[in-house]
């Protein structure tokens, strides 16, 4: 930001010479203090805003503590136990399978019936709606 070279002290204390030819002093002085009320309503608001930007900041790396503390949390409960691969899971599941519904489904067994190789039967098992 660029640095002030006045202040409202400044420019209320200003006095200018009298010449014989100079400007009228009471314009100048109404002039002068039309820019000392902008001057101090500008450092009011920069006041302000700088205020602001500080509770903004404030605020955003709470948040950020927080979420970061709450990923950390997620991350924790949400982690896979060790040695648990999708490997592991799909063959569990797979036994699961098996003694819920058996080796075959009823399409399967149908199959099975019609031809009398049971090589023939696919390890796969397949679910219908009843």
């Amino acid at each position: 930001m660029a640095e002030r070279n006045l202040t409202t002290k400044d420019i209320l204390q200003k006095e200018f010479k009298p010449a014989l030819r100079g400007f009228n002093t009471e314009e100048v002085d109404e002039f002068l203090d039309l820019i000392i009320r902008d001057y101090e309503s500008y450092e009011k608001e920069l006041a302000y805003l700088r205020n602001e930007v500080e509770r903004l900041k404030h605020q955003t790396s709470n948040k950020k503590t927080t979420n970061e503390s709450t990923d950390k949390n997620k991350q924790a409960t949400h982690a896979p136990s060790v040695g648990t691969t999708n490997y592991d899971i799909l063959r569990r599941l797979s036994k699961l399978e098996k003694a819920v519904f058996g080796t075959q489904t009823r399409s399967q067994t149908s199959s099975h019936d019609e031809s009398s190789n049971e090589s023939e039967v696919s390890d796969t098992v397949v679910y219908e709606k009843d």
